[in-house]
């Protein structure tokens, strides 16, 4: 007898129609938020969240953020106050009864606050591109009753993402999830992550609490709609959770926070929750400017996502583009960047080979010919005033 296939996207629609209407716990895993920014925020969207992380501590005031599977709004709300009236939150989810929930309150909280900061959008998670609003009014319009038709919805809907993308491209500084981003169907996971990537400016960064688990998913389970819908069947493995960041082109991917306890266990399979930051920003040319880093340790030496080696307390060089993002997050605090004593601008600039790894010399920093003899009395001082 033929297997009717196990639809994902219906079994999440589902049951988050009825986690809108009414508090289901088994959706919840344990998340200590920061009180101070809960009290303007109504009840019925507090008792109607699930996650399993806070990546809202990770944001900085005056930031554009986009929550993906924002549901009842709770971290845009949280975000709202965290980025201040000087920076903007939009909420992207598929479900109209938890998009309805968190659209409320959006008047009432703005005025709470004393600033309106935040929207709400319907859209799928893996197709940033696409207002799925604006294509219900289009097929109200165009109602499909032909072959022809349908192509014809399909080229408006290529078009709009083309010329009126619902998250432009490059337009978010931090892109934001919390237990979302498994609920997506396999085939579509891809994309999503390209999705991601698409949206952030260059330096952006996503901040993503997620569920993963530490073994691959039998296919039975996969093919429950229950586990589905539950943040089970449709999660990452964890090793691979953090492949996906880098096969899209992220780098600096680090674990901010994982739960040593698992939230569930399913057949010997631990199920837990994961927060992990990624930037955006490594594109670009690699040119030459007599720069250098000194990788200060614990480990004796250590690989970026580029490949570059760096050796503990080596002068390594390295091109414009890799010494500039090792300036900022997630890199500084390891770091000593060494500039060159002589400016070299960048439209004087030679390619550098970044597929190969070299100790720059001192001298092609501070240049051949340099012959500077300094003497001092004076005591030898650190930043911190303490003298030798």
């Amino acid at each position: 007898m033929a297997t009717t296939k196990m639809n994902p996207e219906g079994a999440v629609k589902s049951r988050y129609s009825r986690a809108a209407a009414e508090q289901e716990r088994a959706l919840c895993c344990p998340v200590d938020y920061d009180p101070q920014y809960l009290s303007v925020i109504p009840d019925e969207i507090l008792e109607r969240d699930y996650g399993c992380g806070d990546p809202s501590k990770h944001l900085h005031a005056g930031e554009t953020v986009l929550d993906l599977g924002s549901g009842g709004g709770k971290i845009c709300y949280i975000a709202s106050q965290v980025v201040g009236p000087e920076g903007r939150v939009i909420g992207v989810d598929m479900n109209d009864d938890m998009l309805s929930l968190a659209r409320k309150y959006r008047q009432s909280v703005g005025d709470l606050l004393g600033y309106h900061n935040v929207e709400f959008r319907k859209g799928k998670i893996q197709d940033l591109a696409l207002d799925q609003e604006r294509l219900e009014a289009h097929l109200e319009s165009h109602p499909v009753r032909t072959v022809e038709e349908l192509a014809a919805v399909g080229l408006w809907q290529e078009k709009e993402r083309r010329e009126n993308p619902m998250i432009p491209t490059a337009s978010i500084d931090v892109v934001v999830s919390n237990c979302v981003l498994n609920l997506v169907e396999p085939e579509s996971k891809t994309q999503l992550f390209r999705e991601m990537h698409r949206v952030l400016k260059k330096g952006g960064r996503v901040v993503i609490s997620d569920i993963v688990s530490d073994e691959d998913m039998p296919e039975h389970l996969q093919a429950d709609p229950d586990l589905w819908s539950g943040c089970i069947s449709g999660a990452f493995r964890e090793d691979l959770f953090l492949e996906a960041f880098e096969d899209a082109g992220f780098y600096g991917i680090e674990i901010l926070a994982r739960h040593e306890r698992p939230w569930q266990i399913v057949e010997g399979i631990e199920f837990r929750a994961l927060t992990v930051r990624a930037f955006k920003g490594k594109e670009g040319p690699c040119l030459e400017r007599n720069q250098a880093v000194i990788y200060r340790g614990p480990w004796r030496s250590v690989t970026d996502d580029d490949g570059h080696t760096l050796f503990r307390g080596q002068r390594m060089a390295v091109c414009d583009k890799t010494f500039n993002i090792y300036r900022s997050e997630p890199y500084a605090a390891d770091i000593e960047t060494v500039e060159p004593y002589e400016n070299v601008p960048l439209s004087q600039a030679a390619p550098f080979d970044c597929r190969k790894d070299a100790v720059r010399h001192a001298r092609e920093t501070k240049g051949l010919d340099y012959d500077v003899t300094e003497t001092t009395d004076a005591p030898c001082c650190g930043p911190d005033g303490n003298c030798c």
